[in-house]
């Protein structure tokens, strides 16, 4: 019998969590390719990720050393209830919730309308 780590077993890596909330590929486009616009039109400079156990975020700065303008979280947890997808502004207000992230991402969509207009 071979000892826990030998040769031919997989041993999990102490301390690391597998159960991790991540964006699939379709959002992350979407979410990226609003981004993009963004800092064309001048209003995002920077963003931020954080995967974890309960939630993805994806924030989005003016200004690196600021509190983000709009936050979105994905909380697979509330897909039952009022939705995986929150959209927060940059006071932490909830903006937007449901369960599809166009619809979630409607109030950035204008925002981006409004400053291309000016």
């Amino acid at each position: 019998m071979q000892s826990p780590g030998g040769h031919g077993q997989v041993v999990p890596f102490p301390g690391r969590s597998a159960d991790q909330v991540g964006f699939e590929r379709a959002e992350l486009t979407r979410i990226l390719d609003l981004y993009g616009r963004m800092v064309a039109a001048g209003q995002w400079r920077d963003y931020a990720m954080d995967f974890d156990a309960h939630a993805a975020t994806f924030a989005a700065f003016r200004r690196t050393a600021e509190r983000p303008q709009a936050r979105l979280e994905k909380r697979p947890a509330l897909r039952s209830k009022q939705g995986m997808w929150t959209l927060f502004g940059e006071h932490g207000q909830v903006l937007k919730r449901g369960h599809d992230l166009a619809n979630v991402l409607a109030p950035m969509e204008r925002r981006l309308l409004k400053a291309v207009d000016d």
